[in-house]
Order: C-alpha cells, then sequence, then structure tokens
C-alpha cells in the first residue's frame, strides 16, 4: 500500500483502504451509483459536483479512460469510492487513477462498498463525508478517524455552494439544422451529442446569460439541462427558465415554441409553474431504474442522477401541465407533460451515459416538435 486513506462519515463510521487519484481531501455529500459500467461518465457528469460517489459495482478501472467518454471537460466528482481498483490501461488513453490524479479527485479503493452502501441506505438522509489521506504506517489510525469524522459534521450543505455556476462552460455553437438553445446548469455532452446527431443546430448557452440574449438568437426550439444541487438554490436561474417557459406558453398553438427539460431542468419548469420539490431519501444514481409514462402505460429503464424530486401534488391542473411518467421504485415524478403545447420535462436522463439507450427517442421527438413548429413559423 502506497498511500492509506479513510472516509469518515458524519454518523462517526470509518472506511479504511487504499487511496488512489490524487492526494487532496475531498468534503461533500455521499452518494451511491448502481451502475455496472460507465465511471468515467459518473466522474465527468457535472450533476455530481460536491458529492464523493461511491460505486457499487466491484470491479472498476478494467477498461482505462476514453476522450469520447468523457461528459465534461473534466471530473466534477469531490472524490470516487470503489470496491476494487484495476490499475492496468487495456483499451483507454489513460487509466482511471491517472485521469483522476491530472484532474485533481481523489480516489478510496478496498473498502466493502456494498457495506457501506447499505449504512447510506438505511440512514435517515444523505450524509456528508470527508476523505483524508494518510502515509501507510498511519492506517487505521483513531485519531485520524476521528478528525475525518469531526470535519464531515463540520462540512457546510451543498445549497450553500454555487454548484451550477461552478460547472458551466462557455457559449458555443455545433451542428446544423433547426436552432435549438440550450441552457446549460451542467450539460452532459450526450444530450448536444445526440441533438446535433439527429440533424439541429444546437447553441450552448451558460446559465448565467439572459433569457433576453437566448430569445435574441430566436431558437425553433428550448432544452434546459441537468445539473448540479438544490433547484431552490438557483432564483437567478429560475427566473431565467420562467421567461423562457412564458415565452412558449405565450407562443400557444399556432407558433409553438417546443421546450425540453432533464432533470435539473425539470425541476426548475416545475418550480417555474408554482410546483415544490423536495429531497428523496438518498437520490437516484444508476442505470436501472424503471418508469412508467403514464399516458400510454409503456415502462422504460432509465439512467438518473438525482436528489431532489418535483413534490406531485403541487402541479395544480390549472397550469395545464400533467405527471407524464412515475418512477416505479418509489413513485416519484419522472416527467411533466403540457396538455396542449409541445412542453416536455423528465426527470431522469434520456441520453444515458452511462445507462440504458431505451429512451433517446426523447429526443427525436422534440426534434420532430421542433420541426413543426418551424414549417408553422410565419
Amino acid at each position: 500500500m502506497s498511500r492509506a486513506a479513510v472516509l469518515g462519515l458524519e454518523d462517526g463510521s470509518t472506511w479504511w483502504g487504499e487511496a488512489f487519484g490524487d492526494a487532496s481531501p475531498a468534503a461533500g455529500e455521499v452518494v451511491f451509483n448502481t451502475a455496472m459500467t460507465g465511471y468515467q461518465e459518473i466522474a465527468s457528469d457535472a450533476s455530481y459536483n460536491g458529492q464523493l460517489v461511491v460505486l457499487t459495482y466491484p470491479l472498476i478501472g478494467n477498461y482505462g479512460v476514453f476522450a469520447r467518454a468523457a461528459e465534461s471537460r473534466r471530473p466534477w466528482v469531490e472524490a470516487l469510492v470503489v470496491r476494487e481498483l484495476n490499475p492496468t490501461c487495456r483499451e483507454g488513453t489513460l487509466d482511471l487513477d491517472a485521469y483522476l490524479r491530472s484532474n485533481g479527485v481523489p480516489g478510496l479503493a478496498g473498502i466493502d462498498t456494498r457495506a457501506l452502501v447499505r449504512r447510506l441506505r438505511t440512514s435517515t438522509g444523505t450524509m456528508r463525508g470527508v476523505l483524508l489521506q494518510v502515509a501507510p504506517h498511519l492506517a487505521q489510525d483513531p485519531e485520524i478517524g476521528r478528525e475525518a469524522v469531526t470535519k464531515a459534521r463540520a462540512t457546510a450543505a451543498l445549497s450553500t455552494r454555487p454548484l451550477v455556476s461552478e460547472v458551466v462552460g462557455v457559449t458555443r455553437e455545433v451542428g446544423s439544422g433547426p436552432k435549438v438553445a440550450l441552457l446549460d446548469t451542467g450539460v452532459k455532452e450526450n444530450q448536444v451529442r445526440e441533438l446535433v446527431r439527429r440533424g439541429a443546430t444546437v447553441k450552448v448557452f451558460p446559465s448565467t446569460v439572459s433569457a433576453r440574449e437566448i430569445l435574441g438568437w430566436s431558437p425553433d426550439g428550448i432544452v434546459i439541462t441537468n445539473g448540479p444541487g438544490d433547484p431552490a438554490s438557483l432564483p437567478q436561474v429560475t427566473a431565467t427558465v420562467r421567461t423562457l417557459l412564458d415565452a412558449a406558453l405565450q407562443r400557444g398553438a399556432a407558433r409553438p415554441l417546443p421546450l425540453l427539460g432533464i432533470c435539473l431542468g425539470h425541476q426548475l419548469i416545475a418550480r417555474c409553474v408554482g410546483g415544490t420539490t423536495s429531497r428523496l431519501q438518498f437520490g437516484h444514481h444508476g442505470g436501472n431504474h424503471p418508469v412508467r409514462d403514464t399516458r400510454t402505460g409503456r415502462v422504460v429503464i432509465t439512467s438518473q442522477n438525482h436528489e431532489f424530486q418535483v413534490d406531485e401534488g403541487s402541479i395544480r391542473p390549472e397550469t395545464g401541465f400533467v405527471v407524464s411518467a412515475r418512477n416505479l421504485n418509489d413513485g416519484s415524478v419522472e416527467g411533466l407533460a403540457h396538455r396542449t403545447l409541445p412542453i416536455q420535462t423528465y426527470q431522469y436522463h434520456p441520453e444515458g451515459a452511462p445507462g440504458p439507450r431505451d429512451n433517446e427517442p426523447v429526443f427525436e421527438a422534440f426534434l420532430d416538435e421542433v420541426r413543426a413548429a418551424v414549417l408553422l413559423a410565419p
């Protein structure tokens, strides 16, 4: 063992193992992901900003890291916790250890991740944790373990951090075809790729820009993306989304402006129509969550990454929105749809990455609505 590390949780438990990645400490919320593949996509998903991610699949790193698999410009997890790290890079351009090390992200290997997940699942809610690295001769040192627990309990709530503004990129434009404005609150690159692959011009706008600037581009459709944190802590972004939603509502059916909300975007749109959001006990993170479409009865397996949900009872009939999908594990809201306008939201990640590709038709349906709106334009 070249380096030892300990994860201390706010409940007082400590988890000792071997360090990898960067040597820096890490602090934040500790969550778990149940996907069997896609560790690079998970690490680079900006929705994990501020979180230490525990992977339940036991063997991690065996196929290396690929530039094409990155979901953003860098990994956003605060730390990665695994059962067994495979140091061999069999196919990728880098191994996982080097990838995290070069991006300043620490890791912890060699612990019983299934036992850790059981503890997280039976807790009263998502716990804060701190990862500390030490020299091998200090492994299992109780003083260091107590220090990690103390620091975990002192870690500030993620709602106090500007998580969305930390992860957004710059304005850029790719593709050709109907114009889709994408409000970046932590976008996964596969969302951009799916839209471009289906024949759209996508202009990515950082969440710091105004709705006026977005509408000034005269988009044929608008996407509000995934992103990290509590939707209730984003008043400025919510105001931007409200203006964009109002534009779509005011245009009506005669001159429609299709709008698609994904994950955080789904939650923000719900809040803009008077809905409320609340925290799940330990969130949904993984690639195997069943969701039923309430209109057709069709069940799909989905990729998920979120800590918050839309409260179903808060979506009033007079808003024009109905619940269009539910999670079959806990009944939480997985989608909203406007009764008469092409406005759809999804709590899950239709682009997968990692996860099943069952839900890619979401992008096709959205672009069909965009193309139809273009034909109706004066």
